[in-house]
Parts: C-alpha cells; sequence; structure tokens
C-alpha cells in the first residue's frame, strides 16, 4: 500500500472519530457557539486536508510503508519513562527523560538540542503552573 495513502486514511479516521464525538455536546452556532462546534470545525477542516491527500497520492508515486519498530519502542519507552520519573522525582525530571530517550528515535541526536528543549518544556510547565494555577508537581 502506498505510505501517503496510509497517512490520509488515518488522519481521515482521526477527524470522524472526533467530529462524531463532538455531536455528544451542544454544537450551538456561530454567534452563540456550543462546547461541540469548535472540535466539529477542526475535525471538518482536518477531514478537507485528509481527502486532499487521498486524491493526491492517487497522483503521486507509490511509497512503501516501513514500520521502524525500534523507534515506536524508542517513543512508547519515553514515554512511559515519564510517567514512572515523573511518579518518582518530579514533573520536570519526567521531562528531560522524555526528551532525551525519544531524541534516540531521530535521525540525528544533539544532546545540546535536548536541553533546549527541555528548558523550554519546563518554562512551559511552570507557566501553565503559575498562570494558570495548576497542580502539577513539577519537584
Amino acid at each position: 500500500m502506498n505510505r501517503n495513502l496510509v497517512r490520509a486514511l488515518l488522519i481521515a479516521g482521526l477527524a470522524l472519530s472526533f467530529g462524531a464525538g463532538s455531536f455528544r455536546y451542544s454544537i450551538g452556532d456561530l454567534s452563540d457557539a456550543g462546547p461541540g462546534l469548535f472540535p466539529l470545525m477542526i475535525s471538518a477542516l482536518l477531514l478537507a486536508v485528509s481527502l486532499m491527500m487521498i486524491a493526491r497520492s492517487r497522483y503521486e508515486s507509490a511509497v512503501p510503508i516501513e514500520i521502524g519498530m525500534k523507534r515506536i519502542s524508542l517513543v512508547l519507552g519515553g514515554l512511559i519513562g515519564f510517567v514512572l520519573v515523573s511518579k518518582a522525582v518530579g514533573v520536570i525530571g519526567g521531562i528531560v527523560a522524555l526528551v532525551f530517550v525519544t531524541a534516540l528515535a531521530g535521525r540525528s541526536y544533539s544532546w545540546r538540542r535536548n536541553l533546549q528543549v527541555s528548558i523550554a518544556l519546563i518554562a512551559v510547565a511552570f507557566a501553565l503552573q503559575s498562570l494558570l494555577g495548576l497542580n502539577i508537581g513539577l519537584y
């Protein structure tokens, strides 16, 4: 199967599932939007993009599907590590573990870039905690 077609079909499936889920809430109208209107609009836009991707995949040359189990395992391991480290030492440690483990799945590895991404995500976590009053448990 064509990799581009599979991507488009996955995006279409996500759009349809979130669009269907938005009907559990009141939609309202554009002047008085309900809680279901925003997910419905985003799902409709995502579905339109996926339909264009499906049409485009019919005219492009087929690209074979490659499943990189090592990369998938590293990303899942990073997410599991985030949860475990966050419970043990706090979210700051979990963020650092997540960034450094999942970066191993990339094509290039840079500890400087990982450090910059970690610092940026920690800053976002502090902002969420202080500005929104969320109890994140950073340390």
